[in-house]
Protein backbone atom coordinates (compact mmCIF):
# COMPACT_ATOMS: atom_id res chain seq x y z
CA UNK A 1 0.00 0.00 0.00
CA UNK A 2 2.05 3.40 -1.16
CA UNK A 3 2.68 5.66 2.15
CA UNK A 4 2.28 9.45 0.13
CA UNK A 5 2.18 11.16 3.37
CA UNK A 6 5.97 11.95 4.38
CA UNK A 7 4.90 15.66 4.76
CA UNK A 8 3.48 14.07 7.98
CA UNK A 9 6.23 11.79 8.58
CA UNK A 10 8.69 9.88 7.08
CA UNK A 11 9.52 6.16 7.22
CA UNK A 12 12.06 5.36 9.20
CA UNK A 13 15.10 5.70 6.67
CA UNK A 14 16.83 2.48 6.80
CA UNK A 15 20.48 4.32 7.72
CA UNK A 16 18.15 5.72 10.78
CA UNK A 17 17.33 1.94 12.19
CA UNK A 18 20.61 0.71 12.09
CA UNK A 19 22.31 3.34 14.02
CA UNK A 20 19.46 3.44 16.64
CA UNK A 21 19.84 -0.53 16.93
CA UNK A 22 23.74 -0.25 17.62
CA UNK A 23 23.47 2.92 20.09
CA UNK A 24 20.79 0.71 21.93
CA UNK A 25 23.73 -1.35 23.21
CA UNK A 26 26.48 1.35 23.88
CA UNK A 27 23.76 4.50 24.69
CA UNK A 28 22.61 4.01 27.38
CA UNK A 29 24.24 5.42 30.34
CA UNK A 30 24.21 9.02 31.52
CA UNK A 31 26.65 10.86 29.26
CA UNK A 32 27.23 13.51 32.04
CA UNK A 33 28.93 10.94 33.99
CA UNK A 34 32.43 10.46 34.20
CA UNK A 35 32.86 6.50 34.08
CA UNK A 36 33.57 4.30 30.83
CA UNK A 37 29.84 4.10 30.25
CA UNK A 38 29.24 7.91 30.38
CA UNK A 39 31.66 8.66 28.67
CA UNK A 40 30.48 6.35 25.62
CA UNK A 41 27.59 7.74 25.84
CA UNK A 42 28.70 11.00 25.49
CA UNK A 43 30.88 10.16 22.57
CA UNK A 44 27.53 9.04 20.88
CA UNK A 45 25.96 12.26 21.91
CA UNK A 46 28.86 14.84 20.62
CA UNK A 47 29.48 12.50 17.59
CA UNK A 48 25.58 13.11 16.76
CA UNK A 49 25.59 16.86 17.12
CA UNK A 50 28.48 17.33 15.17
CA UNK A 51 26.70 15.35 12.28
CA UNK A 52 23.66 17.64 12.76
CA UNK A 53 25.38 20.77 13.08
CA UNK A 54 27.38 20.10 10.26
CA UNK A 55 23.89 19.65 8.37
CA UNK A 56 22.42 22.99 9.78
CA UNK A 57 25.30 25.07 9.03
CA UNK A 58 25.79 25.57 12.32
CA UNK A 59 28.50 24.96 15.56
CA UNK A 60 27.83 22.19 17.42
CA UNK A 61 27.86 23.75 20.71
CA UNK A 62 25.11 26.39 19.23
CA UNK A 63 23.06 23.05 18.25
CA UNK A 64 20.70 21.57 20.85
CA UNK A 65 18.21 18.10 20.91
CA UNK A 66 15.02 18.49 22.11
CA UNK A 67 11.92 16.62 22.31
CA UNK A 68 9.97 17.16 19.25
CA UNK A 69 10.11 19.62 16.39
CA UNK A 70 7.15 21.73 18.41
CA UNK A 71 8.82 22.17 21.46
CA UNK A 72 12.10 23.16 19.61
CA UNK A 73 9.99 26.10 18.37
CA UNK A 74 8.21 26.88 21.21
CA UNK A 75 11.38 26.62 23.04
CA UNK A 76 13.32 28.99 20.44
CA UNK A 77 10.50 31.39 20.45
CA UNK A 78 9.82 31.37 23.82
CA UNK A 79 13.92 31.93 24.56
CA UNK A 80 14.24 34.45 21.92
CA UNK A 81 11.35 36.49 23.40
CA UNK A 82 12.65 36.52 26.96
CA UNK A 83 15.89 37.18 26.00
CA UNK A 84 15.39 40.49 24.32
CA UNK A 85 11.84 41.09 26.40
CA UNK A 86 13.87 44.53 27.06
CA UNK A 87 14.11 45.41 23.50
CA UNK A 88 10.15 45.03 23.00
CA UNK A 89 7.72 42.48 22.70
CA UNK A 90 6.51 42.49 19.02
CA UNK A 91 6.53 39.11 17.48
CA UNK A 92 6.29 38.58 13.66
CA UNK A 93 5.31 35.64 11.91
CA UNK A 94 3.64 34.59 8.40
CA UNK A 95 0.11 34.01 7.80
CA UNK A 96 0.79 29.74 7.08
CA UNK A 97 3.45 29.18 9.99
CA UNK A 98 2.97 25.68 11.29
CA UNK A 99 0.28 25.29 14.03
CA UNK A 100 2.81 24.93 16.78
CA UNK A 101 4.41 28.56 15.73
CA UNK A 102 0.71 30.11 15.41
CA UNK A 103 0.14 28.80 18.55
CA UNK A 104 3.21 30.21 20.44
CA UNK A 105 1.95 34.02 19.02
CA UNK A 106 -1.08 33.36 20.42
CA UNK A 107 0.22 32.71 23.86
CA UNK A 108 2.43 35.69 23.46
CA UNK A 109 -0.36 37.96 22.89
CA UNK A 110 -2.34 36.16 25.92
CA UNK A 111 0.84 37.23 27.73
CA UNK A 112 0.47 41.10 27.04
CA UNK A 113 2.55 40.99 23.65
CA UNK A 114 2.27 41.88 19.90
CA UNK A 115 2.24 39.74 16.97
CA UNK A 116 1.65 40.94 13.35
CA UNK A 117 0.99 37.84 10.95
CA UNK A 118 2.56 38.64 7.90
CA UNK A 119 -0.15 37.87 4.93
CA UNK A 120 0.65 35.72 1.32
CA UNK A 121 -0.45 35.69 -2.16
CA UNK A 122 -2.64 32.89 -3.85
CA UNK A 123 0.54 30.79 -3.88
CA UNK A 124 1.12 30.40 -0.39
CA UNK A 125 4.67 32.43 -0.47
CA UNK A 126 4.89 35.89 1.74
CA UNK A 127 6.17 39.05 0.11
CA UNK A 128 9.78 40.17 1.41
CA UNK A 129 8.10 43.73 1.46
CA UNK A 130 5.66 42.02 3.75
CA UNK A 131 8.15 41.12 6.82
CA UNK A 132 10.48 44.81 6.23
CA UNK A 133 6.90 46.76 7.29
CA UNK A 134 6.33 44.51 10.20
CA UNK A 135 9.67 44.98 11.66
CA UNK A 136 8.68 48.27 13.56
CA UNK A 137 10.75 49.22 16.69
CA UNK A 138 10.31 46.85 19.74
CA UNK A 139 10.40 43.77 17.57
CA UNK A 140 11.90 41.17 19.51
CA UNK A 141 11.23 38.22 17.11
CA UNK A 142 10.72 37.23 13.26
CA UNK A 143 9.60 33.34 12.34
CA UNK A 144 9.43 32.11 9.02
CA UNK A 145 9.26 28.44 7.71
CA UNK A 146 11.63 28.05 4.99
CA UNK A 147 8.50 25.70 3.40
CA UNK A 148 5.00 25.36 3.88
CA UNK A 149 3.92 21.92 5.50
CA UNK A 150 0.92 21.91 3.62
CA UNK A 151 1.42 23.53 0.63
CA UNK A 152 4.97 23.09 -0.42
CA UNK A 153 5.53 27.00 -1.02
CA UNK A 154 9.28 27.79 -0.40
CA UNK A 155 9.44 30.85 1.26
CA UNK A 156 12.10 33.64 1.02
CA UNK A 157 14.29 32.94 3.45
CA UNK A 158 17.69 34.67 2.67
CA UNK A 159 15.44 37.99 1.29
CA UNK A 160 13.75 38.28 4.87
CA UNK A 161 16.98 37.45 6.63
CA UNK A 162 18.35 40.48 5.29
CA UNK A 163 15.35 42.77 6.11
CA UNK A 164 15.54 41.19 9.63
CA UNK A 165 19.52 41.86 10.02
CA UNK A 166 18.62 45.01 8.44
CA UNK A 167 16.58 45.86 11.35
CA UNK A 168 18.79 43.92 13.88
CA UNK A 169 15.62 41.53 14.41
CA UNK A 170 16.70 37.71 14.78
CA UNK A 171 15.02 35.53 12.79
CA UNK A 172 14.09 31.88 13.45
CA UNK A 173 12.98 29.51 10.46
CA UNK A 174 11.32 26.60 10.94
CA UNK A 175 13.08 24.37 8.72
CA UNK A 176 11.04 20.85 9.60
CA UNK A 177 9.96 20.16 6.15
CA UNK A 178 12.90 21.13 3.95
CA UNK A 179 15.78 19.86 6.24
CA UNK A 180 16.49 17.10 5.05
CA UNK A 181 16.28 18.08 1.20
CA UNK A 182 18.58 20.84 1.52
CA UNK A 183 20.38 23.15 3.57
CA UNK A 184 18.36 26.59 4.78
CA UNK A 185 19.81 29.68 3.12
CA UNK A 186 22.21 31.66 5.55
CA UNK A 187 21.39 34.74 7.33
CA UNK A 188 19.04 33.01 10.16
CA UNK A 189 18.91 33.52 13.91
CA UNK A 190 17.56 29.95 15.20
CA UNK A 191 16.90 27.09 13.73
CA UNK A 192 14.24 24.19 14.48
CA UNK A 193 13.30 21.08 13.32
CA UNK A 194 12.15 17.67 13.72
CA UNK A 195 13.96 14.49 12.78
CA UNK A 196 10.50 12.29 11.78
CA UNK A 197 9.82 14.57 8.96
CA UNK A 198 13.65 13.51 7.48
CA UNK A 199 13.01 9.04 8.10
CA UNK A 200 14.21 9.59 11.57
CA UNK A 201 12.43 8.78 14.56
CA UNK A 202 9.70 10.66 16.45
CA UNK A 203 10.38 12.60 19.65
CA UNK A 204 13.62 14.18 18.41
CA UNK A 205 13.83 17.71 17.23
CA UNK A 206 16.78 20.04 16.92
CA UNK A 207 17.20 23.69 17.65
CA UNK A 208 20.24 25.95 16.60
CA UNK A 209 20.87 29.06 18.64
CA UNK A 210 23.46 31.48 17.04
CA UNK A 211 26.34 32.61 19.22
CA UNK A 212 25.64 36.40 19.95
CA UNK A 213 21.49 35.89 19.88
CA UNK A 214 20.30 37.05 23.35
CA UNK A 215 18.06 33.64 25.03
CA UNK A 216 16.92 32.93 27.74
CA UNK A 217 15.89 29.55 28.77
CA UNK A 218 12.09 29.57 29.18
CA UNK A 219 12.02 27.14 32.19
CA UNK A 220 14.07 26.36 35.17
CA UNK A 221 17.62 25.96 34.43
CA UNK A 222 18.57 22.66 33.47
CA UNK A 223 22.36 21.44 33.04
CA UNK A 224 21.54 19.30 29.65
CA UNK A 225 21.42 20.68 26.35
CA UNK A 226 22.95 23.94 27.03
CA UNK A 227 19.77 24.37 29.69
CA UNK A 228 17.57 24.33 26.29
CA UNK A 229 16.08 20.80 26.56
CA UNK A 230 15.90 19.25 30.14
CA UNK A 231 16.03 15.78 31.05
CA UNK A 232 17.92 13.08 30.03
CA UNK A 233 19.00 12.52 26.34
CA UNK A 234 17.03 9.63 24.52
CA UNK A 235 21.05 9.05 23.21
CA UNK A 236 19.98 5.92 20.54
CA UNK A 237 17.07 7.98 19.06
CA UNK A 238 19.43 11.32 19.01
CA UNK A 239 22.06 9.01 16.78
CA UNK A 240 19.79 7.81 14.35
CA UNK A 241 18.40 11.01 13.88
CA UNK A 242 21.52 12.76 12.86
CA UNK A 243 22.60 9.02 10.59
CA UNK A 244 19.64 9.61 8.83
CA UNK A 245 19.79 13.52 8.67
CA UNK A 246 23.41 13.05 6.67
CA UNK A 247 22.21 9.81 4.47
CA UNK A 248 19.37 11.92 3.05
CA UNK A 249 20.85 14.32 2.34
CA UNK A 250 23.45 12.47 0.80
CA UNK A 251 20.83 10.96 -1.39
CA UNK A 252 18.42 14.60 -1.72
CA UNK A 253 20.18 15.86 -5.13
CA UNK A 254 19.66 13.12 -7.15
CA UNK A 255 16.21 11.87 -5.80
CA UNK A 256 14.26 15.09 -5.71
CA UNK A 257 15.04 15.60 -9.16
CA UNK A 258 12.90 12.37 -9.82
CA UNK A 259 10.29 12.96 -7.54
CA UNK A 260 10.06 16.66 -9.08
CA UNK A 261 8.94 15.67 -11.80
CA UNK A 262 6.45 12.49 -10.78
CA UNK A 263 4.92 15.18 -8.66
CA UNK A 264 5.24 17.62 -12.21
CA UNK A 265 2.58 15.16 -13.61
CA UNK A 266 0.13 14.83 -10.85
CA UNK A 267 -0.08 18.60 -11.06
CA UNK A 268 -0.35 18.19 -14.59
CA UNK A 269 -2.75 15.30 -15.22
CA UNK A 270 -5.04 15.79 -11.87
CA UNK A 271 -7.36 18.63 -13.69
CA UNK A 272 -7.46 16.23 -16.63
CA UNK A 273 -8.77 13.93 -15.18
CA UNK A 274 -11.12 15.17 -12.15
CA UNK A 275 -13.44 18.24 -13.25
CA UNK A 276 -13.49 21.46 -11.07
CA UNK A 277 -10.21 20.48 -9.40
CA UNK A 278 -7.51 23.24 -8.06
CA UNK A 279 -4.20 22.04 -7.33
CA UNK A 280 -2.34 24.76 -5.25
CA UNK A 281 1.02 26.13 -4.39
CA UNK A 282 3.43 27.60 -5.85
CA UNK A 283 4.17 25.43 -9.33
CA UNK A 284 7.88 25.91 -9.24
CA UNK A 285 9.23 27.78 -5.80
CA UNK A 286 8.14 24.67 -4.10
CA UNK A 287 9.51 21.26 -2.23
CA UNK A 288 9.96 18.56 -5.30
CA UNK A 289 8.02 15.65 -3.61
CA UNK A 290 4.66 17.83 -2.13
CA UNK A 291 1.85 18.57 -4.45
CA UNK A 292 -2.06 19.58 -3.05
CA UNK A 293 -4.96 20.06 -4.77
CA UNK A 294 -9.02 20.64 -3.93
CA UNK A 295 -11.91 19.10 -5.04
CA UNK A 296 -15.04 21.03 -5.64
CA UNK A 297 -18.21 18.99 -4.03
CA UNK A 298 -16.25 17.04 -2.30
CA UNK A 299 -15.67 16.52 1.46
CA UNK A 300 -12.56 16.26 2.34
CA UNK A 301 -12.56 13.21 4.74
CA UNK A 302 -14.44 10.88 2.74
CA UNK A 303 -12.02 11.42 0.20
CA UNK A 304 -9.20 10.30 2.27
CA UNK A 305 -11.17 7.26 3.28
CA UNK A 306 -12.27 6.09 -0.38
CA UNK A 307 -8.31 6.78 -1.27
CA UNK A 308 -7.31 4.69 1.50
CA UNK A 309 -9.70 1.94 0.35
CA UNK A 310 -7.85 1.78 -2.58
CA UNK A 311 -4.73 1.50 -1.47
CA UNK A 312 -3.69 4.84 -1.40
CA UNK A 313 -2.19 6.89 2.09
CA UNK A 314 -2.92 10.23 1.89
CA UNK A 315 -3.93 13.39 4.08
CA UNK A 316 -5.42 16.97 3.84
CA UNK A 317 -5.98 20.36 5.18
CA UNK A 318 -9.26 20.55 4.49
CA UNK A 319 -11.96 21.64 6.46
CA UNK A 320 -14.11 18.99 6.11
CA UNK A 321 -12.60 16.67 8.86
CA UNK A 322 -15.32 16.17 11.95
CA UNK A 323 -12.20 16.87 13.86
CA UNK A 324 -11.70 20.68 13.22
CA UNK A 325 -14.71 21.72 11.13
CA UNK A 326 -12.73 25.08 10.51
CA UNK A 327 -10.48 25.14 7.20
CA UNK A 328 -6.72 24.55 7.41
CA UNK A 329 -5.48 28.03 8.42
CA UNK A 330 -3.10 28.08 5.36
CA UNK A 331 -5.58 27.67 2.49
CA UNK A 332 -7.54 30.43 4.05
CA UNK A 333 -4.45 32.71 4.34
CA UNK A 334 -4.35 31.90 0.73
CA UNK A 335 -7.95 32.51 -0.33
CA UNK A 336 -8.05 29.08 -2.52
CA UNK A 337 -10.23 26.55 -2.12
CA UNK A 338 -10.52 24.38 0.63
CA UNK A 339 -13.04 21.43 0.39
CA UNK A 340 -11.80 17.94 -0.81
CA UNK A 341 -8.58 18.75 -0.66
CA UNK A 342 -5.71 16.13 -0.87
CA UNK A 343 -2.32 16.57 0.27
CA UNK A 344 0.30 14.05 -1.52
CA UNK A 345 3.85 14.00 -0.51
CA UNK A 346 6.02 11.41 -1.57
CA UNK A 347 8.33 8.87 -0.08
CA UNK A 348 12.11 8.49 -1.80
CA UNK A 349 12.21 5.41 -4.03
CA UNK A 350 8.53 6.27 -5.22
CA UNK A 351 8.02 4.51 -8.65
CA UNK A 352 6.65 6.35 -11.33
CA UNK A 353 3.69 3.15 -11.82
CA UNK A 354 2.83 3.94 -8.31
CA UNK A 355 1.90 7.64 -9.59
CA UNK A 356 0.04 6.10 -12.42
CA UNK A 357 -1.82 3.63 -10.63
CA UNK A 358 -3.14 6.51 -8.03
CA UNK A 359 -3.75 8.47 -10.78
CA UNK A 360 -5.97 6.03 -12.07
CA UNK A 361 -8.08 5.51 -8.98
CA UNK A 362 -8.22 9.29 -8.37
CA UNK A 363 -11.02 10.18 -11.11
CA UNK A 364 -13.74 7.00 -9.46
CA UNK A 365 -12.63 7.95 -5.67
CA UNK A 366 -13.75 11.70 -6.45
CA UNK A 367 -16.94 10.19 -8.35
CA UNK A 368 -17.82 8.35 -5.41
CA UNK A 369 -17.46 11.10 -2.68
CA UNK A 370 -19.44 13.64 -4.95
CA UNK A 371 -22.23 10.84 -5.83
CA UNK A 372 -22.89 10.44 -1.92
CA UNK A 373 -22.88 14.00 -1.53
CA UNK A 374 -25.84 14.35 -3.79
CA UNK A 375 -23.45 16.46 -6.26
CA UNK A 376 -24.35 14.43 -9.47
CA UNK A 377 -26.56 16.86 -11.19
CA UNK A 378 -24.58 20.26 -10.31
CA UNK A 379 -25.41 22.62 -12.23
CA UNK A 380 -28.13 21.07 -13.83
CA UNK A 381 -30.08 21.22 -10.95
CA UNK A 382 -33.52 22.04 -9.64
CA UNK A 383 -34.44 24.64 -7.63
CA UNK A 384 -33.41 25.75 -4.20
CA UNK A 385 -34.71 23.96 -1.08
CA UNK A 386 -36.16 27.69 0.12
CA UNK A 387 -36.83 30.98 -2.44
CA UNK A 388 -37.90 34.67 -1.44
CA UNK A 389 -40.38 33.39 -4.30
CA UNK A 390 -41.51 30.25 -3.32
CA UNK A 391 -39.17 27.99 -5.47
CA UNK A 392 -38.26 28.22 -9.23
CA UNK A 393 -36.80 31.30 -11.39
CA UNK A 394 -34.60 33.93 -9.31
CA UNK A 395 -36.46 37.71 -10.46
CA UNK A 396 -34.46 40.21 -12.21
CA UNK A 397 -30.90 40.80 -10.56
CA UNK A 398 -31.72 44.65 -10.43
CA UNK A 399 -34.61 44.52 -8.17
CA UNK A 400 -33.10 42.27 -6.06
CA UNK A 401 -35.27 39.92 -5.87
CA UNK A 402 -33.47 35.70 -6.86
CA UNK A 403 -33.57 32.62 -5.48
CA UNK A 404 -32.20 32.25 -1.62
CA UNK A 405 -30.21 28.93 -1.21
CA UNK A 406 -30.72 27.86 2.97
CA UNK A 407 -27.61 26.24 3.71
CA UNK A 408 -27.62 27.13 7.67
CA UNK A 409 -26.35 24.59 9.84
CA UNK A 410 -24.89 22.53 6.71
CA UNK A 411 -20.66 21.87 6.58
CA UNK A 412 -18.99 22.04 3.85
CA UNK A 413 -19.28 21.28 0.75
CA UNK A 414 -22.84 21.28 0.96
CA UNK A 415 -23.51 24.82 0.44
CA UNK A 416 -21.66 24.98 -3.01
CA UNK A 417 -23.55 21.80 -3.72
CA UNK A 418 -26.39 23.23 -2.95
CA UNK A 419 -25.71 26.95 -4.98
CA UNK A 420 -24.26 24.80 -8.03
CA UNK A 421 -27.75 22.75 -8.22
CA UNK A 422 -29.85 26.26 -8.54
CA UNK A 423 -27.51 28.47 -10.28
CA UNK A 424 -28.85 27.80 -14.14
CA UNK A 425 -32.57 28.22 -12.25
CA UNK A 426 -31.89 31.64 -12.92
CA UNK A 427 -31.59 34.02 -16.04
CA UNK A 428 -27.67 35.20 -17.05
CA UNK A 429 -27.62 38.63 -14.66
CA UNK A 430 -29.87 36.91 -11.99
CA UNK A 431 -29.00 36.40 -8.55
CA UNK A 432 -28.66 33.60 -6.01
CA UNK A 433 -27.95 34.49 -2.04
CA UNK A 434 -26.70 31.20 -0.31
CA UNK A 435 -27.22 31.59 3.34
CA UNK A 436 -24.37 29.43 5.05
CA UNK A 437 -22.85 29.54 8.57
CA UNK A 438 -20.02 27.64 7.72
CA UNK A 439 -16.77 29.12 8.20
CA UNK A 440 -15.84 27.39 4.71
CA UNK A 441 -17.76 29.14 3.05
CA UNK A 442 -15.76 32.13 3.36
CA UNK A 443 -13.27 30.00 1.17
CA UNK A 444 -15.53 28.07 -0.92
CA UNK A 445 -17.68 30.63 -2.19
CA UNK A 446 -15.42 32.53 -3.78
CA UNK A 447 -13.46 30.16 -4.93
CA UNK A 448 -16.50 28.08 -6.54
CA UNK A 449 -16.99 32.04 -8.81
CA UNK A 450 -13.89 31.80 -9.51
CA UNK A 451 -13.80 28.25 -10.92
CA UNK A 452 -17.31 28.49 -12.53
CA UNK A 453 -16.89 31.83 -13.85
CA UNK A 454 -19.82 33.81 -11.81
CA UNK A 455 -19.69 36.81 -9.97
CA UNK A 456 -19.02 36.90 -6.34
CA UNK A 457 -21.00 39.62 -5.17
CA UNK A 458 -19.30 39.65 -1.30
CA UNK A 459 -21.10 38.64 1.51
CA UNK A 460 -23.18 40.59 4.58
CA UNK A 461 -22.52 37.79 7.75
CA UNK A 462 -24.03 34.97 6.67
CA UNK A 463 -25.50 36.00 3.15
CA UNK A 464 -23.02 35.30 0.34
CA UNK A 465 -24.64 37.20 -3.06
CA UNK A 466 -23.49 35.38 -6.51
CA UNK A 467 -24.31 36.75 -10.06
CA UNK A 468 -24.68 34.44 -12.42
CA UNK A 469 -22.32 34.99 -15.64
CA UNK A 470 -23.62 32.57 -18.42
Amino acid sequence: MPYFDTASSAPLHPVARQALLAALDEGWADPSRLHREGRRARMLLDAARETAAEAVGCRPDELAFTTSGTRALHTGIAGALAGRRRLGRHLVVSAVEHSAVLHAAEAHEADGGTVTRVAVDRTGRVAEGGYAEALVEGTALACLQSANHEVGTEQPVAEVAEACAAAGVPLLVDAAQSLGRAAVPGGWSLLAGSAHKWGGPGGVGLLAVRKGVRFAAPRPADERESGRAPGFENIPAIVAAAASLRAVRTEAAAEDVRLRALVDRIRARVPELVPDTEVVGDPVRRLPQLVTFSCLYADGEALLHALDLAGFSVSSGSSCTSSTLTPSHVLKAMGVLSEGNVRVSLPAGTEAEEVDRFLSVLPEAVRSVRAQLGAGGRETGTAAETSENGGGAAGEAGNGAGLTVDALGKRCPLPVIELSKVISDVPVGGVVTVLADDEAALLDIPAWCGMRDHEYLGARGTAYRIRRRH
